[in-house]
């Protein structure tokens, strides 16, 4: 499970779309999203009940505690609102030590409300863990004591009796109204791929429950099925983050292409450099090296699927490009392969990959580079021993194993060879 964050804008449109067509419960959830771009006269006749009503209107890029940090305006109309961001737009803040300006905001109708609730749901591994509190609101971490919490686990269906610690003191004539909405939910939740959603507070307005503030999560992982699902939805980048022009550049090409190409650069100084197919196994290395204590070593994280030849020749001389940098003497190492392929043909796979060893060759001697590769699936045997060739041609240690090796135990090689 790959978890996003999603802008609030674009959880309370999931909620509000979905929990109407699998639980029947109707959000009256006005909401507009404001950027850079935005034309306000075309945004009021988009959203007419701008004009018409009291508005509330804050930062809407991933970070937390925003009316702490003053930057939640109320009771507002619509000219106020637009002053608020024109003031704010481009601003630089800083949040919890990162830095960035405000670039994303959402507008919603101002609800005045007597009660604050509290709800989460987060996905673990053996299930669900549900959250929920009559206290809830911006003070929600120092009364977390009065969160009372249920597990689910993933083989059991949601029912009443499984919430029904959750909701059993509220009040009776609120009680099951709570309890289907926390059931709706949870049903939107597990039908969309969420892995975490958080409304803090949720309230209620002519006594229908309403969610104020709203953060979602999804399994990136499972967007190939829920494509018409999510809709025309952004993962953005966690608040304070900003892509290096190498991440740029792949995160472009992988727009352009129905393959998947991804690229992050944890450390420039990281001598242990990674070019691993799929997801899975690109958590794998990268996780079994950071257990062995040596995570500050990993140079970047990629995976990739289903590239053209030309599109992993342009990913893998990314890679050796940000490896091979500033060369400071000491041994580094290059993991190569992934788990066994399905479909991909591994020979043509690498054949973009031995182009660009082929082009950097003078770069990887000069970084003392030792190259490791592990792979299966189609055609595997033909390119490895094109890796084996290759090898011999460049004049720097490559070791080339097949699935019977395990995929920890190359890690372990790589961690050995830079320690050695």
């Amino acid at each position: 499970m790959v978890r996003k964050k999603i802008r609030e804008y674009d959880s309370k449109r999931l909620l509000k779309e979905h929990l109407q067509k699998l639980a029947n419960i109707h959000l009256p959830i006005n909401s507009a999203q404001v950027t850079e771009s935005t034309d306000f006269t075309e945004l009021l006749d988009k959203e007419p009940w701008l004009s018409s009503t009291r508005l509330a209107v804050k930062p809407d890029m991933l970070f937390g505690n925003r009316g702490k940090s003053g930057l939640v305006e109320l009771n507002l109309d619509f000219a106020h609102v637009t002053q608020f961001i024109e003031h704010h737009l481009g601003v630089e803040v800083e949040i919890e030590g990162r830095k960035a300006p405000i670039t994303t905001f959402i507008v919603e109708p101002f609800i005045p409300h007597d009660h604050e609730y509290y709800l989460s749901i987060d996905s673990g591994r053996l299930g669900c863990t549900i959250n929920f509190s009559e206290c809830g609101g911006i003070e929600i971490e120092e009364n977390w004591d009065k969160v009372k919490s249920v597990f689910l686990p993933t083989e059991k269906p949601m029912t009443v009796e499984a919430i029904s610690p959750l909701i059993a003191p509220l009040p009776l004539e609120i009680r099951w109204k709570i309890g289907d909405f926390i059931m709706g939910v949870f049903a939107v939740f597990q039908d969309l791929d969420f892995s975490f959603v958080e409304m803090n507070p949720f309230t209620l307005v002519n006594g229908e429950p309403y969610p104020l503030d709203m953060r979602g999560e999804l399994d990136e992982n499972a967007a190939f099925k829920n494509e018409d699902k999510w809709g025309n939805l952004e993962f953005p980048l966690p608040f304070g983050r900003v892509l290096s022009p190498e991440e740029s550049f792949i995160h472009a090409l992988n727009e352009k292409t129905s393959a998947s190409l991804k690229f992050i650069l944890l450390n420039p100084k990281g001598r242990i450099g990674n070019m691993v197919a799929g997801g899975g196994a690109s958590l794998i290395y990268t996780d079994t090296i950071g257990d062995s204590g040596y995570a500050t070593e990993v140079g970047n994280y990629t995976e990739y699927g289903g590239p053209s030849e030309e599109e992993m020749l342009q990913l893998a001389r990314t890679i050796l490009d940000c490896a091979t940098a500033n060369p400071d003497g000491r041994k580094r190492a290059l993991l190569i392969g992934g788990n066994i392929a399905n479909l991909t043909d591994v020979a043509a796979t690498f054949d973009g990959i031995i182009t660009a060893l082929r082009e950097k060759k003078s770069e990887l001697k000069a970084a003392k580079m030792h190259i490791y590769v592990r792979r299966g699936g189609p055609n595997y045997q033909t390119g490895l021993e094109k890796m084996r060739a290759v090898g011999e041609e460049l004049g720097v240690p490559v070791e080339v194993y097949g699935p019977e090796a395990t995929m920890t135990g190359i890690c372990n090689r790589a961690i050995e060879c830079i320690e050695s």
